[in-house]
Formats: structure tokens, C-alpha cells, sequence
């Protein structure tokens, strides 16, 4: 007998911190205080700079976003955050694609050609 169980589409774990080049990792991210939190170094942005995802939450080095909404669809994850800059909040639509549990993309519809890879930091 054979059962066939219908395919389960869990969410993609985006949580952790993610750069644009994995070698550079020590460089854009450090633990911090007393509670060694995650933040970002002085000059994460010249190696290329990166963000740091929670489970409500994407940080930047100067932005705070909280997440909105989320719809996984297979590899593609779409999400929605409201961002906080010093000075302005805005809305952000982020497209994302998982190219294995330690890559994903992201893509820029409408503009062609354009793609950002981050990789996740094991710091």
C-alpha cells in the first residue's frame, strides 16, 4: 500500500544574517555588548554590506523594518516591511528567491538583469 501525503510548503527560514559575499562576513557583522547582540561593524558597507532577518523584523545598518506580510510560494518568498530611517518610513516590497537554505536573490522586477545575492554569515 502506498500513501501519498499532500506536499507541506513550509516557510523558507530567512532568520539570521545575510551578505552579499560570504567570505566577508566577519566584516560586516559583529556581536556586540553585553549581550552580544548582532549588529553591523563601522564599515560593513564597504564589503559589501548585507541585513539581518528576525522572525518580525529585516535590519539594515541604517534602516529597521518591521515585517508586514509574507507569502512563500515554493522558492519565492515575498515580503512587505515598513521601514524606519532616521528620518521618514516608507513601505518596501522585497522579492526574494531561495537558492538553497544558504543563498537566496534578490530580483528587481521590472528591471532587467538586476540581482543581489546574499549568503547566510554562520557567525
Amino acid at each position: 500500500m502506498v500513501v501519498a501525503l499532500p506536499d507541506c510548503a513550509a516557510a523558507f527560514d530567512l532568520t539570521g544574517a545575510w551578505a552579499t559575499s560570504a567570505d566577508q562576513c566577519r566584516k560586516v557583522f559583529a556581536h556586540k555588548g553585553r549581550a552580544s547582540q548582532l549588529t553591523f561593524t563601522n564599515f560593513s558597507g564597504v564589503y559589501g554590506g548585507g541585513f539581518i532577518a528576525e522572525p518580525d523584523r529585516l535590519r539594515g545598518k541604517f534602516e529597521n523594518c518591521k515585517i508586514k506580510s509574507r507569502k512563500d510560494d515554493g522558492q519565492n518568498i515575498n515580503i512587505i516591511v515598513g521601514c524606519a530611517s532616521g528620518i521618514m518610513v516608507s513601505n518596501v516590497q522585497f522579492f526574494l528567491k531561495a537558492v538553497d537554505d544558504d543563498t537566496i536573490t534578490r530580483q528587481f522586477p521590472g528591471i532587467e538583469g538586476m540581482e543581489v545575492n546574499y549568503h547566510r554569515c554562520k557567525i
